[in-house]
């Protein structure tokens, strides 16, 4: 079975590909912004079918690969996901997640592909604020978008939305909470507060925790469930669906780091960061996963405890191994 992952080079790409790899039933393509040979590892590469170096914005690049690997799966990743960036870059990040959406779903009903079934990756951003009463979202939820980049990802949902009810593509929505696991950027908070307790371990920092809104709740789950509830969609899914991709239980933030703090070696102070405080921050988010494990048969299976040690482990090697680097 063919598939096509647009925005491979990310931190969820990478473990879609090692999922999808280790079962060997999968001709795995992809797609990078950028250079595949600086973006992505020689590991990586080795197996991939093929990879492209694209921007998902222009329409004539992404009909050619589609037409050249002519996918029977497409997991479309490629967008801009940082809400920090959306607020002082909204246009980029609309024209990305918008423009970038509508080329590929064009390009596969002008191809006549109408059997590809393709996972079109939303945000849980998409539900906004929202009222008490209506948690845990479940997928009937109203929008209420609070950033450009939940606006992108609306319209994103929409058009495939639009499309597989106006075309019959078989599109679907897999409306993504959040995650986090080994790799992730640090510009997210989980590896954020992993790292600078990695580097505070090793000596690189001050013992002191810089964080934003501690009391936030959030729906987290591991990547590696993330990356398997993709696949059961991609193949289980109803076209014209949305699908919440979520644990169904919201943590604070100040959970998460206390966790982390008894995981770490060294005595660490924290100091809230105004800076790091958003304009807009959502209270409380948490998903209603019911219709994904019906229609699947999906369940997580990675504890939070076990997903943030993890990061944090992560975090420690790539402290270790950058300090070797500057001492070779």
């Amino acid at each position: 079975m063919k598939v096509l992952i647009t925005g491979i080079a990310g931190f969820v790409g990478g473990h879609l590909v090692n999922h999808l790899h280790a079962q060997n039933t999968y001709e795995i393509f992809g797609t990078v912004y950028g250079k595949p040979e600086e973006r992505l590892s020689e590991a990586v590469r080795q197996v991939l079918a093929g990879v492209w170096p694209l921007d998902i914005v222009n329409p004539s690049a992404i009909k050619e690969i589609i037409a050249e690997c002519e996918p029977d799966l497409i997991f479309h990743l490629a967008a801009q996901s940082h809400v920090p960036t959306a607020f002082k870059d909204p246009w980029g990040t609309l024209e990305t997640n918008i423009r970038g959406t509508l080329n590929l779903l064009e390009a596969v009903l002008s191809l006549h592909l109408m059997d590809t079934r393709i996972v079109n990756v939303i945000s849980a951003n998409i539900y906004g604020v929202v009222k008490p009463e209506d948690l845990p979202l479940t997928e009937k939820q109203n929008f209420n978008p609070g950033d450009p980049y939940a606006v992108s990802k609306i319209a994103q949902d929409m058009l495939g939305h639009q499309y597989a009810h106006a075309h019959g593509l078989k599109v679907m929505q897999a409306r993504a909470f959040n995650h986090t696991g080994p790799g992730q950027t640090t510009l997210f908070v989980v590896p954020n507060f992993a790292m600078q307790i990695a580097e505070i371990e090793q000596g690189f920092a001050p013992p002191v925790l810089n964080v934003g809104n501690l009391k936030a709740e959030r729906d987290y789950l591991d990547v590696r469930d993330v990356v398997k509830a993709y696949e059961a969609i991609a193949l289980k899914g109803t076209a014209g669906e949305a699908y919440n991709v979520c644990s169904g239980e919201a943590h604070s933030i100040e959970h998460f780091v206390e966790i982390l703090l008894d995981m770490a070696t060294v005595d660490i102070k924290i100091v809230v960061d105004e800076g790091r405080l958003r304009p807009l921050d959502l209270p409380r988010l948490a998903g209603d996963n019911t219709k994904l494990r019906e229609v699947t048969g999906w369940e997580p299976t990675i504890s939070m405890e076990q997903m943030l040690r993890d990061v944090l482990d992560d975090c420690r090697q790539r402290v270790s191994a950058h300090q070797r680097t500057n001492t070779d």
